[in-house]
């Protein structure tokens, strides 16, 4: 029976390492290549992350996300990331509940995060989340290609 465990980490953690790069690749195969978002890069640094959330699989690393604060009242929702052979378990659902949770305690009114339009999968489960689409935030207001949603918290 496969049991999943999630455990709060930070950004240098080995599991996020891997993760961080292979969702880099995913990225640049998304739209041609590093240089087809190369304005993106400077903004999804992993060690600019202060929360990581690691979701875990009989002991396997299975799933990432991150965490951080945005400013005094968002806190940004980062790398949300599932290794495809553990999709299809509602695990990207379970760790957004607990970012939500986590954001909450923090004192945060509500999490913003930022994606692109092509990651369908992405843009569904945040809208069926309750996110909202909101005008792109900087650094993502002058980047094309880019999608900024919003979910209110209640405390």
């Amino acid at each position: 029976m496969e049991q999943v465990t999630y455990k709060w980490t930070g950004a240098e953690n080995e599991d996020f390492s891997r993760f961080y790069l292979i969702t880099e690749e995913y990225y640049d195969s998304l739209v041609g290549g590093k240089r087809n978002r190369s304005g993106f890069v400077p903004y999804n640094l992993s060690d600019s992350i202060q929360y990581v959330l690691i979701a875990y699989i009989n002991d396997n690393a299975a799933a990432c996300a991150g965490l951080k604060r945005y400013s005094d009242t968002d806190a940004e929702i980062k790398r949300v990331w599932v290794d495809p052979k553990y999709r299809g378990r509602h695990i990207a659902t379970e760790m957004m509940n607990i970012l939500e949770e986590r954001a909450a305690l923090l004192g945060f009114d509500r999490t913003v995060l930022q994606t692109r339009e092509i990651m369908t999968a992405a843009v569904s489960l945040y809208k069926e989340r309750g996110y909202y689409q909101i005008e792109n935030y900087p650094p993502y207001d002058s980047l094309e290609g880019a999608v900024c949603f919003a979910k209110d918290l209640t405390r």
